[in-house]
């Protein structure tokens, strides 16, 4: 499979990273735990956003819904603190207790072994419902695929159907995690913002790629989803010196780049955004009583609201792009984008893409 700019798709216009994916942004790593069999499609994502011990060395971060029909944990804590204190993991809508149980876990011991007593921990757990394909009632996922995971966290990481990816359904063709990042120089120095998706949403009519309505196109060659919904998870890190409420302002701007694919944010679909910079972490055990910390000057917010729109479409479409066509554990076949439309484009506009990459 092959992600969307080598189809000659360029989404938007500002540079992506070396990667363009969310690990541009350094110090991030994502990993996944696959489980695709017969009656299972599903897994386990988790997004490392630091390579030391995030609950001894707090991220700033935030958390935006834009729509809430969605089970999500961890995420009122961020709200009132604008923290973030461990990796974040996604999974499928009834695996959130367990996964939260198994994150307790692993941070309880890592932090033992670093010599750091713990009474409360905010596991930061999201979700989306992939019982179209996965058998989700028998709850598969635990402590075993939440270590292996983040043992398998990489900066190179696998996109698609894997992962909490395996089993999702987007604009009725099969959905999966994508990614992208944008990068940007503000007073001589290069900034990045990337952005990972867990894509379960969108009506098939309404797919809009680069301003192209492909999906009325798509409806007459797959079974199609006639309602926006299923959810969408969207994680966004920056290295960006931000205040919470700044980066709050940053991530509202996922649903910019959502809008743009053709989501309308339905009812029955949960839109939830998190988001998180690597500057200004927090250590409660060096610093003073008074903090000092950098925050970027509001009016050059612009650059990063175009770069997490950006980010978040070219996600998305890279989710669609890197999935294959996968069937369900009752028969039900979710058709790629690549096989149904993709494929199908001209040579031309192929060689044109391999030029620019």
């Amino acid at each position: 499979m092959k992600r969307i700019r080598a189809y000659g798709i360029i989404p938007g216009e500002m540079e992506p990273g070396p990667l363009n994916k969310i690990t541009d942004v350094a110090g991030v790593s994502v990993g996944h735990a696959t489980v695709n069999t017969a009656e299972h499609k599903t897994g386990i994502t988790v997004i490392l956003p630091c390579e030391d011990n995030p609950y001894k060395n707090k991220l700033t971060a935030a958390a935006y819904i834009h729509n809430g029909f969605g089970k999500s944990q961890g995420l009122v804590q961020m709200e009132e603190l604008g923290t973030l204190e461990t990796f974040i993991a996604l999974t499928n809508t009834l695996n959130v207790g367990k996964v939260h149980d198994a994150v307790v876990d692993m941070m309880s011991e890592q932090c033992e072994r670093e010599g750091i007593q713990v009474t409360t921990i905010n596991p930061v757990v999201g979700e989306c419902n992939d019982s179209g394909l996965n058998l989700i009632k028998e709850r598969i996922i635990g402590l075993e695929e939440v270590r292996t995971a983040v043992r398998e966290a990489k900066r190179d990481f696998e996109e698609g159907a894997v992962g909490a990816g395996t089993g999702t359904v987007c604009f009725g063709l099969k959905g999966g995690i994508g990614s992208a990042s944008r990068q940007f120089s503000l007073g001589g120095k290069t900034y990045t913002v990337g952005a990972l998706v867990q894509s379960n949403f969108g009506s098939t009519k309404n797919l809009m790629i680069c301003g192209e309505m492909v999906g009325r196109e798509l409806e007459k060659k797959t079974k199609p989803a006639l309602l926006d919904r299923g959810s969408i998870m969207t994680v966004i890190a920056t290295d960006l010196p931000l205040s919470d409420r700044q980066l709050k302002r940053v991530i509202k701007r996922a649903g910019v780049g959502l809008s743009r694919t053709g989501s309308y944010m339905g009812h029955g679909s949960g839109d939830i955004m998190i988001g998180f910079t690597t500057a200004n972490r927090i250590s409660e055990e060096r610093d003073p009583e008074i903090l000092t910390i950098r925050i970027l000057k509001e009016s050059l917010l612009d650059t990063a609201f175009t770069a997490a729109a950006e980010a978040v479409e070219e996600a998305v479409l890279n989710s669609l792009a890197m999935a294959s066509t996968t069937v369900g554990y009752q028969g039900e076949i979710r058709y790629s984008l690549t096989d149904l439309w993709l494929s199908g484009l001209s040579t031309a506009d192929q060689a044109a893409a391999d030029s620019t990459n």
